[in-house]
């Protein structure tokens, strides 16, 4: 298993590459974006992650990695192709069953398929399968296939790459353990060996785990409004239980596994999935329930045509990823309030939206409400008094607690917080 070809350079696919490559296999990238491919052959990185460019280099320049629009001929292909949901929040398989069909001219007796993408159980039976035996290779006897589910996090992908536990889950035992030989090239975490399946159910399991969590903390941070209670001290020292591990609140859920996968299992079985589906609609309705908190406090000021900053569009702190981002949400809903809003992100260098600028002092000159949605570190760092002398109204709402409300004040502000009563009558 010397030739590994790759199927999706994405956040998950390019990263994969680069960390086989460099180390000593052979590995051939394929996007269907031919500017993404372009870019990087000539070593440029398409997405924001620490490391990733020097390590592309290294790759490009040892030999060991290339990149085109089409497969290739190799021992082990690996999808980690997009699987998103659709507008009614059903599953979106086509990526995964074009790259599936993608590969079915280059693959021959005793290769290895492997499936990255986080999907819906059955999804390596159902769907990949049907299309690998196109082939007429026999599975798992002339062609093995398994699932082995990406665990890592925006912002560290080259850490849990490597540190990670990494589930394993084979059609049969012999795709397993091969997967497993590969991934050991680099992974020093344990391995755990199940079926495709399992593995698949393991996977959305995780992420939905983490989204009803959420969901809890939001639910808190409403009630804890209506009480007189801030959320986050009440969380944190609830935390101090050693059997209690409550998730924090926020203007939203993002990303392409939190947002997403929780709706497989309500997809596969509603009737059963009902504390995963009231979840997915409550975290689903924090960006509106946000857009109001905006609307309630201008209309506590007696501001009329306010102009509101927007800090922070990216679904996580210190990445560029803007994917099920709650941030957009919240934006299109201020929208339909007929608020005037100005966004600012320091990770997102292409202007992507309209009402998005690439300076702070544009987002934040004249504003009536400055709000942060996103917790980087830039905005940690702001220095309050020099934004008071911009801003029309010295209001700001932090939605992730990641201010220094004492400095903050200090210069002037009233600062506002998702969850805490304190500062609600501002």
């Amino acid at each position: 298993m010397e030739k590994i070809c790759v199927i999706g350079l994405g956040y998950i696919g390019l990263p994969t590459s680069v960390m086989f490559a460099n180390h000593g296999k052979k590995v051939h990238g394929v996007d269907v974006n031919a500017s993404v491919v372009a870019q990087i052959n000539k070593k440029e990185i398409t997405i924001e992650e620490n490391g990733l460019e020097e390590r592309l280099i290294t790759a490009v320049d040892s030999g060991n990695f290339t990149a085109s629009t089409t497969p290739v001929e190799a021992d082990v292909f690996i999808i980690a192709v997009p699987s998103p949901i659709n507008e009614d929040k059903s599953a979106n398989l086509k990526y995964v069953q074009d790259a599936t069909r993608s590969i079915l001219p280059y693959v021959k007796k005793g290769d290895l398929v492997i499936l990255e993408s986080t999907v819906p159980p059955r999804t390596v039976q159902d769907i990949m399968i049907p299309i690998l035996k196109e082939s007429d290779l026999e599975i798992g006897v002339d062609l093995f296939v398994s699932h082995s589910p990406e665990r890592v996090i925006p912002g560290h992908v080259f850490e849990e790459l490597v540190n990670n536990s990494r589930i394993v889950g084979g059609v049969n035992q012999e795709s397993s353990q091969m997967t497993a030989d590969l991934y050991r090239t680099f992974v020093k975490g344990e391995i755990f060996i199940t079926n495709a399946t399992t593995a698949e159910m393991v996977k959305v399991i995780e992420n939905t785990y983490r989204d009803v969590n959420i969901a809890f903390a939001n639910e808190l941070a409403k009630i804890s409004e209506n009480i007189g209670v801030n959320v986050w001290e009440a969380i944190s020292l609830a935390n101090h239980h050693p059997r209690v591990n409550i998730h924090q609140p926020g203007p939203g859920v993002g990303g392409h596994c939190i947002a997403v996968d929780p709706w497989f299992l309500v997809e596969l079985d509603k009737q059963n999935a009902e504390i995963i589906n009231l979840a997915r609609k409550t975290n689903d309705g924090m960006p509106e329930f946000t857009a109001k908190m905006v609307q309630d406090i201008c209309a506590q000021e007696s501001i009329h045509n306010p102009k509101v900053a927007v800090l922070g569009l990216s679904f996580k702190a210190d990445i560029d990823d803007m994917r099920e981002s709650p941030s957009l949400d919240v934006l299109n809903h201020l929208a339909e309030l007929n608020i005037k809003t100005v966004a600012y992100d320091p990770h997102i260098h292409e202007m992507k939206l309209d009402n998005q600028t690439n300076n702070l002092s544009d987002a934040v000159t004249h504003s009536d409400l400055i709000v942060v949605l996103t917790a980087h570190s830039e905005f940690k760092e702001l220095d309050p008094n020099e934004l008071a002398n911009m801003v029309r109204s010295k209001i700001i709402l932090d939605t992730k607690n990641c201010l220094d409300r004492q400095k903050w004040e200090s210069a002037g502000f009233r600062v506002r917080l998702l969850g805490d009563a304190a500062g609600k009558s501002i």
